[in-house]
């Protein structure tokens, strides 16, 4: 499909989007160009959201967020070049909206949606009690779209997430445009069939309103993502080694409908600081996931131990390097050991940062000071309290069943030796 309009973002149409009432949205057209003025990036979509928010009376209200007519497409990057592309809005009182994409040899495909909306827009979000803005973050289902077809998907698909749910339909895109030439090879989404009759597509020069019955999109049983990879980091002061780590890393951005990310050990850096009272482990994945962890010394206590102590999160948008989300908690009193020892847990563990973040840590074996050859000291096991249990009750057991015997033995015996004493008399 080839763009209609020259660079830049267009308003296409009014269109009417029936549920329990009319809903009333903008079309939107983004044709990017390259530096060579032609076409490298192709979007033409409708959206509105459902949000539920919170007033100053503690009541929760909903409200919805549509388009306005004004609507500008600043950052977006056309990625023909690399493996990378960005598709960003911004439209209204600071409410803006994105998808970046990912490609390799064959395929592309959408990775995570960012949605911020803000509450100081007193007229969609009257009498908020939070104020400014708010961005949400969910994962995109795009299956892998073939390199040069267009991804089309006339029907209506959602996204839920926090009390947000993103609503879109008539969706033609296709980033990774090659020599400025839309492909003319469409790749449906699931919700299109051969059979559905799809809303007909509004256009600049003949205006078409639209009605359409909307049912709430099937719910998909999502993929349980598999643990993390486990990585090992150290730091170093000199050539002796300060910080030792083996951890796996797994991101939780949503408590209602768990977004979870996956750190990857092969992209991740480590760096930070080492002291004789404190430590700092800085993680960053491919200049998308910043993790820092830090460890302070407790010598109020007559053994030294040390703990972590704080845990700071910063989610980037690995294209243009603007932070998505940023949490921390410099209140935690976990992974302690005696100084000079290791902490080790291999069981699975929860950090929570806030109540929007949490960290997952799976394998974990940490000493952060007095690291000597290279190597792990003597680790202190994290396994729960009953785990010390289960060799005392088994000893137990097993005295109290030879106790049992024993005394069994000795009636049998005791009764055999009666029964002697008859015979022989």
């Amino acid at each position: 499909m080839a763009p209609r309009r020259p660079y830049g973002l267009e308003l296409l149409s009014l269109l009417l989007l029936g549920t329990c009432g009319f809903f009333q949205s903008y079309a939107v057209e983004v044709d990017v160009k390259d530096a060579s003025n032609v076409t490298c990036l192709y979007a033409q979509w409708m959206m509105k959201f459902l949000i539920k928010y919170e007033t100053n009376s503690s009541d929760y209200k909903n409200t919805s967020l549509d388009l306005t007519p004004t609507v500008t497409h600043n950052g977006s990057i056309c990625g023909s070049d690399t493996q990378a592309a960005l598709l960003a809005v911004q439209f209204g009182d600071g409410h803006s909206w994105s998808v970046n994409f990912t490609k390799n040899n064959e395929t592309y495909r959408a990775e995570f949606i960012t949605f911020t909306y803000n509450t100081n827009d007193t007229a969609v979000f009257p009498d908020a009690r939070r104020q400014g803005p708010v961005t949400i973050v969910v994962k995109d289902g795009m299956h892998p779209i073939q390199l040069n077809n267009v991804f089309v998907c006339h029907h209506t698909t959602s996204f839920e997430a926090e009390n947000v749910t993103q609503i879109f339909w008539n969706v033609t895109m296709q980033p990774f445009v090659q020599n400025g030439t839309i492909g003319k090879k469409e790749s449906r989404c699931h919700a299109d069939t051969p059979t559905a009759a799809p809303t007909v597509l509004p256009t600049v020069a003949n205006v078409t309103t639209a009605s359409t019955t909307i049912s709430p999109a099937p719910t998909a049983t999502p993929k349980p993502v598999e643990n993390p990879a486990t990585g090992n980091y150290s730091l170093k002061t000199g050539n002796k080694t300060c910080l030792l780590a083996t951890v796996g890393l797994q991101l939780n951005i949503s408590q209602d409908k768990p977004l979870l990310i996956n750190i990857d050990p092969k992209t991740t850096h480590a760096d930070g600081t080492c002291g004789n009272t404190s430590a700092t482990l800085k993680l960053n994945d491919g200049n998308r996931t910043l993790i820092d962890f830090t460890f302070i010394v407790n010598a109020s206590t007559s053994v030294q131990k040390f703990y972590l102590k704080e845990v700071n999160v910063t989610l980037l948008n690995h294209l243009n390097g603007s932070v998505i989300l940023s949490a921390d908690n410099n209140n935690f009193s976990k992974w302690d050991a005696s100084l000079g020892n290791s902490y080790m847990c291999r069981k699975e563990q929860t950090l929570e940062i806030n109540e929007d973040l949490q960290v997952h840590t799976f394998n974990l074996w940490v000493q952060p000071f007095l690291v000597k050859e290279n190597k792990f000291s003597i680790a202190e096991d994290c396994s729960p309290e009953v785990d010390y249990f289960i060799v005392p009750i088994a000893v137990g057991a097993a005295l109290g069943g030879l106790v049992v015997l024993v005394i069994m033995a000795y009636f049998l015996g005791h009764k055999k030796h009666d029964n002697a004493g008859y015979e022989q008399f």
